[in-house]
């Protein structure tokens, strides 16, 4: 077997130091590393020396086997190999690489222009080129060039097709987090949601309570035959019953009907206990002002402010209405006019 040899050939010193100087080496991608088999060393000498401004590593192999046992030793770029060596035809070493070594680009020099040779070269050895002998050397440093552009732009291909599937996975991976975080935040703002109602509704029936207290204190503050609260909410009741109103407007008429003597707790003694046909002149307008009265004491509490805008109930002159404010000056639900006379009789009966 022919002795092998093998030869490292770097760029020029002076290239290299400018280099260094200009950009990060860490950046800059390695030199191609070649490999060249001939059984030939003049051969193979000339080939090398041709090849040696284009700035490759440069590997050479005096035939096959010598060649096979670098490329397991060496990470080889390209083997550009003689058809025709005694111990192992160029074609059949370009198949064994190209077996071995498939990313590994294969060129093959030969002295005769033999049709079936390169037809099987290309078959079984799936060269990237083929050149003849004696070779020119524009012709020859243009095909390494092609050749090495064409393997780096091949591996760039494959490393974007990774990428590209990574970022794939990593964005199906988030997409389905994802969806799992806006599912837990949806039942989370749900479950809020439902506690707010809760906390909502607890708060209405807190008010309730708390009216219904309040109509209490201003019951003893009242003498007997002024404490009508009782009346007033079953004729309010009986009123929203008959046509059907909302729970809302239900609710603010019946507090509304709870509070309505909230303005007679700001009344002396006298006007508390002199039948309102008897009290004087000054008297008469207190007592005719006194819805107004509550309303304003109504308006100091935030959340009750709602009240005195929903619904006021008012007496005047011996007559009475209740006169929901937000409805001025629009029609009024129907049937309201029904409570003139039973509010009157209250009224009345009640001094």
């Amino acid at each position: 077997m022919p002795q092998t040899e093998s030869h490292d050939e770097d760029l020029d010193l002076a290239e290299l130091a400018a280099a260094a100087q200009t950009a990060d080496p860490e950046s800059q991608p390695l030199p191609a590393t070649l490999l060249l088999v001939d059984s030939d060393a003049d051969n193979l000498a000339l080939l090398a020396d041709t090849l040696r401004s284009e700035g490759c590593r440069l590997l050479t192999a005096e035939g096959g086997g010598a060649a096979l046992a670098l490329m397991n030793e060496q990470e080889i770029d390209l083997v550009m190999a003689n058809a025709r060596m005694p111990d192992m035809g160029g074609i059949d070493l370009l198949n064994r690489i190209q077996q071995g070594w498939p990313h590994c680009l294969r060129i093959l020099l030969d002295s005769q222009s033999d049709l079936n040779a390169i037809v099987r070269a290309i078959n079984e050895g799936h060269i990237y080129s083929f050149i003849g002998i004696p070779w020119k050397a524009e012709e020859l440093c243009l095909t390494l060039r092609q050749a090495l552009a064409h393997q780096q732009t091949e591996s760039e291909r494959k490393r974007l097709e990774t990428l590209t599937r990574e970022q794939n996975r990593e964005l199906s991976e988030l997409n389905a987090s994802l969806e799992q975080r806006v599912e837990a935040r949806s039942q989370e703002l749900e479950q809020i949601s439902a506690m707010l109602d809760a906390a909502y509704e607890e708060l209405e029936r807190s008010q309730v309570t708390a009216m219904r207290v309040f109509s209490s204190l201003i019951n003893l503050r009242l003498p007997s035959r002024l404490q009508t609260n009782a009346q007033v909410d079953a004729l309010v009741r009986a009123y929203c019953a008959a046509h059907d109103l909302d729970e809302e407007l239900k609710l603010d008429l019946l507090m509304a009907a709870a509070l309505y003597n909230l303005g007679r707790v700001s009344w002396n003694d006298h006007m508390l206990t002199t039948p309102s046909q008897r009290l004087f002149a000054e008297d008469q307008k207190t007592y005719q002002l006194y819805p107004e009265i509550g309303e304003s004491l109504l308006m100091a509490l935030d959340h009750l402010k709602a009240l005195p805008e929903s619904c006021v109930i008012t007496a005047s002159g011996g007559t009475a209405g209740a006169i929901p404010t937000s409805w001025s000056g629009k029609p009024s639900p129907s049937g309201l006019g029904c409570w003139a006379w039973p509010w009157t009789s209250l009224n009345s009966n009640a001094g």
